[in-house]
């Protein structure tokens, strides 16, 4: 292909633009070229965009990580995808033979390629991915479900490490997106008590559709103290999902609970006493993107076991990328669609 497509690009520090890029050809025999069917604002596209940003991106770069397209043409060595099929994009691109690549801990590979952040990604009409990266799922599926498949695998992998069991009470910091999807997982987990922090009102209350038991504001209510009163003796398990809470989850976790850390902030500094995590032998684990978790993320949405729908505010279109940008900006809704 060689006619020019539009794209959504850093252009500087603090600045996005619509561009007219040339449509990108095949480089290599496993490339794959793909038409973008949805692609998802993140808060990492907020970060990039700040001034300065914490995130370094060349300017002129293609935004957009979390995305589903359709197959247009393939290289010479690939044969698990074909022109026609519907994918969804791990935008996590590993060497494969680094030591923590051996040890099947891909997120944390010393070499990693990220679309959307240090390769060009799917905030455009047409994209180029390797085929390793893709993951078939059923035409049927709308594309705005499909692309809800990263940040879906990344709180999968998550949630894995701290195993909610039916009868659980589960303390969620955060209800952005990530601890939206992270409620919607306990419940069909079976948790007995979902409890969500979230100072504002509207996602407190989006918070309430997604299946939380409780909703409390900290900034006007004793988090804590209401978590204990309702589980007796504190959260079974505790996502921190905003990423400079975990003085908070350590407070509020029963003894022999577990601890998520899943959203990051390099400037949070946490004051917590040792001696409260050893002597009530609290786990803590951390999680970082996606690792071995798409397959699964694909099986939860074909399947339609979690309501990702009311998650979804608003759908743009790939011309008004720019709105799209300044909504998340703002904080406004919760999951942010652009479409071609």
């Amino acid at each position: 292909m060689s006619r020019a497509m539009l794209a959504g690009v850093f252009e500087s520090p603090g600045v996005f633009a619509l561009r007219e890029r040339a449509t990108p050809a095949l480089q290599n025999d496993d490339d794959v070229l793909l038409r973008v069917r949805a692609c998802g604002i993140c808060g990492t596209d907020v970060h990039i965009l700040a001034n300065p940003s914490p995130i370094p991106v060349q300017p002129g770069s293609i935004l957009g990580h979390e995305y589903t397209a359709s197959v247009v043409q393939v290289g010479a060595r690939v044969s698990q995808s074909q022109p026609g099929d519907c994918v969804v994009v791990d935008p996590s691109i590993t060497c494969g033979v680094c030591e923590y690549c051996r040890r099947g801990l891909l997120n944390c590979c010393l070499a990693i390629a990220t679309l959307g952040v240090t390769r060009d990604g799917g905030l455009a009409e047409f994209n180029i991915a390797p085929a390793r990266a893709l993951h078939k799922i059923r035409a049927e599926v709308p594309a705005h479900l499909a692309a809800l498949a990263e940040p879906l695998a990344c709180v999968i992998n998550g949630a894995e490490k701290i195993h909610v069991q039916p009868g659980e009470a589960a303390l969620i910091l955060g209800a952005g997106p990530i601890g939206l999807l992270f409620a919607q997982f306990f419940r069909a987990a079976g948790a007995a008590q979902i409890i969500v922090s979230e100072i504002s009102d509207a996602r407190a209350q989006i918070a309430r559709d997604n299946g939380a038991h409780l909703v409390v504001n900290p900034q006007t209510q004793d988090l804590v103290a209401l978590v204990k009163r309702e589980t007796g003796i504190g959260a079974d398990v505790v996502v921190d999902a905003v990423g400079a809470l975990f003085d908070v989850a350590v407070q509020a976790v029963r003894r022999g609970g577990r601890i998520l850390l899943f959203g990051f902030n390099s400037h949070a500094a946490p004051k917590i006493s040792q001696s409260i995590i050893t002597r009530g032998e609290i786990a803590i684990h951390g999680s970082y993107i996606a690792k071995h978790s798409f397959p699964r993320a694909v099986q939860l949405i074909e399947s339609g076991t979690l309501p990702l729908a009311k998650l979804i505010t608003h759908r743009f279109a790939l011309n008004d990328a720019a709105s799209a940008i300044e909504t998340m900006r703002r904080g406004e809704g919760i999951k942010i669609l652009v479409e071609p």
